[in-house]
């Protein structure tokens, strides 16, 4: 199981990654984008999602992923609940994703990850 300090840690080890708080929250940052956040209570984050992935990631996992209804419906985004998630490799790999998403190409070029 992910914890909060399991996604801090990984987060602001990406290239480019801070924090800053947003709406009382934790949110994680590469080059002024936010690419995730901890939700009210740490037991889920926000990334970035395309919206054309999210319905069958969700339908998958339902108990894995979700959206916050009224807020997520119009944003490339998409909620993990942190017990459901396997361990470090598999937040890193969510979280990586969700960075490269935001990150200025020139930062990805610079840092590529394995698989992508």
């Amino acid at each position: 199981m992910a914890t909060a300090e399991d996604v801090r840690r990984i987060a602001l080890g990406l290239p480019g990654a801070t924090e800053k708080l947003a709406w009382g929250k934790p949110t994680f940052r590469v080059a002024g984008k936010i690419f995730a956040s901890l939700g009210d209570d740490d037991a889920w984050m926000g990334v970035k999602c395309p919206k054309e992935d999210r319905d069958e990631l969700i339908a998958a996992e339902p108990d894995k992923f979700f959206l916050r209804e009224g807020h997520d419906d119009h944003y490339a985004w998409l909620r993990v609940r942190l017990a459901a998630l396997t361990g470090d490799d598999e937040l890193s790999a969510i979280l990586i994703d969700s960075w490269r998403q935001a990150a200025p190409r020139r930062l990805v070029d610079a840092h590529p990850t394995p698989g992508a």
